[in-house]
């Protein structure tokens, strides 16, 4: 595996793309030797072409430290033409160039994941781990999106979670089904466990809004995880 000049870059091949919703990517990558990092952390990628290695974003690792490969489950924004639309065209065999590990949404203790979006991607990775552990009883996940057709590895999460995963769909695909989002009727009746954590990941206006709601009810802010 070739090297670049910086010691903290490393270039991977990617050994295959797939699509996991209408906007969302699998991407499976090379795992640098002696890489390790910690679920729910990220690294920051570019693509190891002349004209896009200065274009460079953060993706969270949703494979697992021990996986002999990298996985990120990435959405596209293809209306911005930015780092996301780029990699949307790549293919098995191109390269990638992955930089050090950071993040600081990490597994602290049983608790409610509350993700919205492209958010669930952490939470992926820690899930995956706590299944393997056998750590997964007292976890819950609230999942917000806008429709159906919006939700990230939902028969994954579901079979791990069952009825600890809840969908909160904004504008259902069925008309007669009422749109709901994350409001604080909904996290009250996870508050009532004053020991447990709250983890949450998603847009910054989404993640401000749940850390207001999670305060007004109380819960402290040495219980509320997120990317800092």
């Amino acid at each position: 595996m070739e090297e670049p000049a910086n010691i903290n870059e490393h270039i991977v091949k990617i050994l295959s793309v797939e699509d996991i919703t209408h906007n969302v990517k699998r991407f499976t990558v090379e795992k640098p030797d002696n890489y390790s990092f910690i679920p729910g952390q990220a690294t920051d990628i570019a693509i190891n072409k002349p004209d896009l290695k200065s274009v460079v974003g953060p993706f969270t690792f949703t494979s697992l430290n021990k996986s002999d490969f990298l996985e990120f489950t990435i959405k596209i924004y293809k209306e911005h033409d930015g780092l996301t639309s780029k990699l949307s065209s790549l293919k098995a065999t191109d390269e990638l160039i992955i930089h050090d590990v950071f993040g600081t949404i990490n597994y602290k203790g049983k608790g409610v994941f509350i993700a919205g979006g492209a958010g669930i991607t952490p939470f992926i990775a820690i899930l995956r781990q706590l299944n393997i552990d056998g750590s997964l009883s007292g976890n819950n996940l609230i999942f917000a999106n806008h429709n159906e057709k919006d939700i990230i590895n939902k028969v994954e999460l579901k079979y791990l979670l069952g009825d600890n995963y809840i969908d909160v769909l904004k504008s259902p695909l069925n008309p007669e089904i009422p749109g709901k989002t994350i409001d604080q009727d909904l996290l009250k009746k996870y508050t009532k466990d004053q020991g447990k954590w709250y983890y949450i990941c998603g847009p910054d206006a989404f993640t401000a809004a749940m850390v207001n709601n999670l305060k007004e009810l109380g819960i402290p802010d040495s219980h509320i995880v997120i990317e800092e």
